[in-house]
């Protein structure tokens, strides 16, 4: 089973500001709640380990993804995959300039290896993508 979230948001912040929140790997990977330890694996920052837990029965671990940035257009596109032995993960942030600033559209895809993967993203997905988006206006200081 695959699970898929879309979330869009609008933010009244030029979409350079976003920009540089959205495609810096450990911004991204500070805002997900499971993340709960990452590294840095290359120096220009399109690759990056975040250390998962799931609270999923058959894991009983922290699930290391690899996650690589396959897609850049500053500053209005990242598209990132992960991959582990549990799951593979896929993230799209389109920034789109508005009038009053910026929209934010983001696309998750998750597919689970393990039983049990699937169902938490299901349930936590969207949760997730209003965690980024708090970190996000917190980051450039606006209010939700």
């Amino acid at each position: 089973m695959t699970v898929r979230v879309e979330r869009t948001f609008e933010l009244p912040v030029e979409r350079e500001r976003v920009w540089e929140f959205i495609s810096d790997p450990e911004q991204r990977a500070r805002a997900i709640s499971v993340v709960s330890d990452f590294e840095l694996d290359d120096a220009d920052g399109r690759r990056a380990t975040w250390h998962v837990e799931l609270p999923i029965p058959l894991l009983n671990r922290t699930a290391a993804v690899r996650t690589e940035d396959v897609e850049r257009r500053p500053p209005e596109y990242v598209k990132f995959v992960g991959r582990s032995k549990v799951m593979r993960v896929t993230g799209e942030h389109e920034i789109e300039a508005t009038d009053g600033g910026s929209r934010v559209v983001n696309r998750f895809v998750v597919d689970g290896r393990l039983p049990g993967v699937e169902r938490y993203f299901e349930r936590n997905l969207d949760g997730e993508l209003q965690n980024l988006e708090a970190t996000l206006r917190e980051s450039l200081g606006v209010e939700q």
